[in-house]
């Protein structure tokens, strides 16, 4: 009988993750309401909550001066429902929080309704963003959908060789290379001999150098 892989189930939990913040995203992006009343705030871990309760208030107290009344009371109550919102937590979560509030429009178009959403992520999101405006801010999600496995490549041709990894979006060049291998020589009789015996000795080295850089 073959035990189960603890990573297996791991790596499903991590893909259920994954498909709930795809849902949320697909969620927020299709919301609409009248004017800026859309509040997109994301705390990373550490930040203290008082920090981010000020600086709400700040924004409640410019939030008075809009012109438009419809518009200034949709504001008003998204930023103090995401005050009442943070007030919820004495400390911010290990992986940071997102906090999202609005007031969006019915499908059928009659009437409006308050969309309160608060999100500990399931991995770090290490961003500070504060965004009121028609649309909520989701950009800083995508990078709870990289994957965290990562991949290594070898990029080897006459010119170098390259050494990098990828993970997710992140791309890092651990080390590359390059090399001047002689070209194929014109000249006949015993000089072409010597010359492509020299050639084919050159690209051994070369190739035995990259072999123990991957190696290494």
């Amino acid at each position: 009988m073959v035990e189960p892989n603890p990573m297996d189930f791991h790596t499903d939990e991590i893909h259920i993750e994954q498909w709930k913040v795809k849902r949320l995203i697909k969620r927020l992006s299709t919301a609409k309401g009248n004017g800026t009343s859309f509040v997109s705030l994301y705390i990373p871990a550490g930040d203290p909550v008082v920090k981010h309760m000020q600086l709400l208030a700040s924004e409640l107290s410019g939030a008075e001066s809009i012109k438009s009344r419809q518009t200034r009371q949709s504001v008003l109550t998204a930023i103090t429902s995401t005050r009442e919102m943070l007030k919820l937590y004495k400390s911010i979560p290990t992986n940071g929080l997102c906090l999202f509030c609005g007031i969006i429009l019915q499908e059928d178009g009659k009437g409006e309704k308050k969309m309160k959403i608060p999100l500990e992520p399931f991995k770090p999101i290490n961003v500070f963003a504060y965004k009121c405006q028609n649309t909520f801010y989701t950009e800083p999600m995508l990078s709870l959908l990289e994957d965290d496995d990562r991949f290594g490549f070898i990029v080897m041709d006459g010119n170098g060789v390259l050494f990098a990894t990828l993970q997710g979006s992140n791309k890092e060049i651990l080390q590359r290379m390059p090399v001047q291998l002689p070209k194929k020589h014109g000249r006949g009789g015993q000089s072409a001999v010597r010359f492509a015996r020299l050639r084919e000795e050159k690209r051994h080295a070369y190739v035995v150098k990259c072999c123990e850089m991957a190696k290494q």
